[in-house]
């Protein structure tokens, strides 16, 4: 299975140390690695901020026993919780904390689960069409194939995988579907390409791409699961905490944009002479627009040249959401 350090290279390592680092400065200050993977992120903030606690969140139980392995050392500095990254007020439990200090997401899929053939998560080598984060989820990406309308097929493919041809490849697998079962990523490549015009592929670039992104999504219930976490971690950081999200495609980017654009808004009608205190901004972005990787550092982690890096630091107190 191999060490989580060996397997892993986190993405834009010392820029979130830089913006998260300012707030984890004092006794007992509490990080939280939302998307813990193999705790690439979790090591290099446990090493910079030495007055710090870090929790670390995921869905997959052999991500957290790798991260929990590699941060033996931290002792109980390093707590891992395994539940979706939306659990941030659980996680914040196991500490017995009531708020944290900087909270980071790194949206994009581990190099665990792309690296583990039997995981399905890539098109690059056959496998089984699994695409679970959680291994205790009911739902594969081949029983989504397998059961789904081509109306909700033709869905997921256009809304998650903004696939121009979503149509045309759901009508084919539920086409297929009827003679011979979709259970590997080398089936479905081969269908997407047949159903995608060669003028229209971009070069260099498996056609597949956007499909098995679109599934991926589907089967994790990735975008609902991320504004809900967005939701909870502002609502649990504490002024002057900071959130630091990695996006890798524009979907998520569009939600941390959104989610973070309406904290900086003056909830008053314009004009208005005073503006009372729980109208003004409760988040100050932290980032101009959204940061991408150096090019050297593409260079080095091709993983990293999609990235999006948005942060921003809670600026007041606003009352908590109903749990």
């Amino acid at each position: 299975m191999g060490t989580a350090g060996y397997r892993h290279t986190p993405v834009m390592l010392d820029r979130c140390v830089e913006l998260l680092s300012p707030a984890l400065d004092q006794p007992g200050s509490v990080a939280i690695d939302a998307t813990l993977g193999m705790g690439g992120h979790a090591e290099a903030l446990l090493a910079a901020c030495p007055l710090a606690r870090v929790i670390g969140i995921d869905r997959d139980a052999q991500a957290i026993a790798l991260a929990s392995e590699r941060l033996r050392g931290a002792g109980d500095r390093f707590v891992a919780h395994h539940a979706t990254f939306d659990d941030i007020q659980g996680a914040l439990a196991r500490l017995g904390a009531d708020r944290a200090d900087a909270i980071l997401f790194d949206l994009g899929v581990s190099s665990l689960q792309i690296d583990e053939a039997d995981r399905g998560f890539t098109y690059a080598r056959d496998a089984p069409l699994d695409m679970r984060m959680n291994r205790d989820d009911p739902v594969t990406a081949a029983s989504l194939l397998a059961t789904e309308s081509e109306d909700e097929l033709t869905r997921i493919l256009h809304v998650y995988g903004e696939e121009r041809f979503a149509r045309k490849i759901a009508r084919s697998i539920v086409r297929r579907r009827e003679t011979d079962p979709i259970e590997r990523s080398e089936q479905l490549v081969d269908l997407v390409r047949a159903c995608i015009p060669a003028a229209t592929r971009t070069p260099g670039s498996n056609p597949a791409k956007r499909t098995f992104q679109a599934l991926r999504i589907a089967v994790n219930s990735e975008l609902d699961v991320l504004e809900a976490a967005l939701a909870a971690a502002i609502d649990a950081v504490r002024v002057g905490g900071r959130i630091v999200v990695l996006s890798y495609h524009s979907l998520e980017d569009r939600i941390v944009k959104h989610a973070f654009a309406a904290g900086t808004e003056i909830t008053v009608p314009p004009g208005m002479p005073v503006i009372p205190d729980d109208a003004q901004p409760y988040l100050r972005v932290l980032t101009r627009g959204a940061e991408k990787a150096s090019d050297a550092e593409i260079e080095a982690n091709s993983r990293s040249k999609p990235v999006r890096l948005r942060a921003a630091e809670r600026t007041r107190i606003t009352p908590r959401r109903a749990a």
